[in-house]
């Protein structure tokens, strides 16, 4: 591994080993999501200037009012998306700066990724790159739409918060398939897990989270 990806200082293996530990005691329990974030650099994904602050439990700001998610939401997520069993096509609404991306590639046979942000996409893909991780398609695209030239997806993963869940996005959900999505407003919002079944949608309410809002068009 090329020096900047191993890190040294507050960007080392020994911080990222805290990290671990640290999630370990806030409840995430699949040990491969542990081992895939425990062997991630988080530090790639921010800026240099906030380089030393990647593994705290903080979301942290990568420009065009958008974050990096902190890193006991991007398990939990990622866990609550694997509960019921390995998954074949995700397709992963808000690319960002491509953490949770990367950290998907490395658990589900492949990625289809759609950021609104044409610069944060590009970013992300050259890190992507650097990491090998290759089985991941992106669109430059409104994420309201999904990907309907892929679905339907086995799990759906969004990364921003709409009032209600959008109706396209069930829609590409395959039968069996699980989506993890924020909802609510600025004030108030909770995670939601998305079950499709034969017939009908089975939402669970689960914790308050903080995301940025759920934006249309294209940047």
């Amino acid at each position: 591994m090329m020096p900047h990806l191993r890190g040294i200082g507050m960007t080392s293996q020994r911080t990222r080993d805290r990290m671990i530990a640290r999630l370990t005691e806030q409840g995430i329990r699949n040990p491969k999501i542990l081992e895939v974030m425990r062997n991630t650099p988080r530090h790639i994904f921010v800026d240099e200037a906030l380089a030393s602050r990647s593994y705290e439990d903080t979301a942290l700001p990568i420009g065009y009012n958008q974050t990096i998610s902190q890193p006991y939401i991007v398990a939990k997520m990622t866990e609550l998306l694997l509960e019921l069993g390995p998954l074949q096509r995700v397709l992963e609404i808000g690319t960002g700066c491509g953490y949770q991306t990367a950290i998907l590639g490395q658990l589900v046979e492949h990625v289809y990724s759609v950021e609104r942000i044409l610069p944060l996409q590009r970013k992300a893909i050259t890190r992507l790159w650097e990491l090998r991780i290759k089985n991941v398609s992106y669109l430059h695209n409104d994420g309201g739409w999904g990907w309907p030239d892929y679905a339907p997806f086995d799990g759906i993963i969004v990364a921003a918060a709409p009032q209600i869940i959008p109706q396209i996005l069930l829609q590409q959900m395959a039968i069996g398939g699980v989506m993890i999505i924020p909802v609510g407003n600025d004030d108030r919002q909770k995670l939601h897990r998305v079950i499709r079944n034969a017939n009908e949608f089975s939402i669970e309410e689960l914790e308050a989270v903080s995301f940025v809002p759920f934006l249309s068009g294209r940047e």
